[in-house]
């Protein structure tokens, strides 16, 4: 079992490494051909910055798939599946799209046929969900239609929510990284912990994934040098969709029994089959749950679901009174905990500690949330002994109304300075709109 993780940790090296030596180069190529788009009104950075990280990204994948291919382990998994080949496909494909948007802009409509293609393309080569275990009725075989459908729909879905939540700098790169190594964890205990072979793609597409994402992260970490644009974060979306798929879509429920061996054995080991089905939820629950607040928001509202707004969950966090980096961390843990928590429980779900530390964990996150609402309150004869940043909060409680007037009169001159003009072509999702500034008198600065 040493070799294998040996193997692995050098294909995400050497797929870290690329990335990371790729983006640089790319960033100034970027520049060079104008794919630095005019800030939103609904953005967070102030400068222009260049995209098209996905170009980098995708070097990594193909990087990482080659030497994997090479290695003693690693290599069975190409010969014995075309699973690879299929993810490389797909991957070729969103991958151009996404550069096409990100330099040109491509309508809403074609993004969404283009994903949908990506998809139907990995599942003509045999990436396809073939059954899913449902509680209480035991394991259903699809048609190839259902299957496909089943399959399609969460791909699109993934790679939307992902692209969703690429607010702020390095949020959806390192959420995915954090979910692509609880999957990774999940997958490996299904091939070696149960000797399930075809939970090997999985398990090497989430190493892949992780590698991307942390050669990308050095680059993208605020202040950012690059965003990855849809090109990467469409990218890592299809990339994480097909880990899923591969683990629901070929893992027999029926083997996994057999391996686990008795009554009481087979019942818990069950709960790992269902894992699959639920852990693509956790590992996107937060971008999912921002997904489906926004639709309400701007449906009840009388908006277009795709519209842009500043109301998504890292907005409101700024909002709140977190920095920057800081709402990035709290996003980081929200994501952690709900994606190695599933983990968890799917290892040993029959541990009450393991839910109390979950328990434990989520309060400890609501309070580091909730942080900014308890203000230090010094008194006015200690202000001189206590730092700078605490006299200013002193007196902005000691005089509410004074403060509360000057931040509406920040907010009016910040508003007028950042009034947005109907929505241009490019997605606020994958498949959205954004909206751009009218005045542009910022973008002559350089990064």
């Amino acid at each position: 079992m040493g070799q294998p993780v040996r193997e692995y940790l050098l294909t995400l090296c050497v797929t870290a490494a690329v990335t990371y030596l790729l983006t640089g180069p790319v960033r100034k190529f970027a520049i060079a051909a104008g794919a630095m788009p005019e800030i939103r009104a609904r953005d967070v950075h102030r400068e222009p910055t260049p995209r098209l990280g996905g170009i980098a990204m995708f070097g990594g994948l193909c990087a990482g798939l080659l030497v994997a291919s090479h290695l003693t382990n690693l290599k069975s998994v190409f010969e014995n599946s075309n699973e690879p080949r299929a993810l490389l496909s797909g991957a070729a494909l969103i991958w151009i799209l996404g550069v096409l948007d990100d330099k040109w802009g491509v309508d809403a409509l074609v993004k969404l046929g283009g994903q949908m293609i990506a998809a139907g393309v990995m599942v003509l080569q045999g990436l396809t969900i073939l059954w899913i275990p449902i509680p209480g009725v035991g394991t259903v075989s699809l048609t190839p239609m259902q299957g496909t459908l089943l399959t399609v729909a969460l791909v699109v879905i993934t790679i939307n929510a992902v692209n969703f939540v690429d607010g702020l700098d390095g949020l959806a790169s390192g959420m995915v990284c954090i979910a692509a190594a609880a999957f990774f964890m999940y997958a490996y205990r299904m091939w070696f912990g149960y000797g399930i072979e075809a939970a090997a793609p999985a398990t090497l597409f989430s190493v892949v994934l992780m590698g991307m994402c942390l050669g990308f992260l050095p680059h993208n970490m605020h202040p950012a040098r690059i965003f990855m644009g849809d090109s990467g974060s469409m990218l890592i979306g299809l990339v994480m969709a097909a880990g899923a798929v591969s683990v629901t879509g070929q893992v027999d429920p029926d083997l996994l029994n057999l391996k686990a061996g008795g009554l009481r054995e087979a019942t818990h080991a069950m709960v790992p089959v269902y894992i699959p089905l639920l852990l693509p939820l956790t590992v996107i629950a937060v971008p999912v749950a921002d997904l489906i607040l926004a639709i309400v928001r701007r449906t009840w509202k009388g908006q277009s679901p795709f519209a842009a707004d500043r109301g998504h969950l890292h907005h409101r966090l700024l909002e709140i009174g977190h920095s920057h980096s800081r709402a990035v961390l709290i996003m980081y843990f929200w994501s952690a905990l709900i994606a190695f928590g599933a983990v968890a429980y799917s290892a040993n779900n029959a541990s009450m500690w393991i839910v109390l530390g979950i328990v434990l964990l989520s309060a400890v996150g609501l309070v580091l949330l909730l942080l900014p609402r308890f203000t230090p309150r010094a008194p006015q004869w200690a202000e001189r002994m206590v730092p700078p940043r605490y006299r200013r909060l002193a007196r902005a409680v000691v005089d509410p109304a004074g403060a509360a007037a000057e931040a509406e009169a920040e907010a009016a001159a910040a508003e007028e300075e950042r009034e947005p003009v109907p929505a241009g072509i490019n997605g606020a999702t994958a498949i959205g709109d954004r909206s751009r500034f009218v005045d542009h008198r910022r973008a002559n600065s350089h990064h």
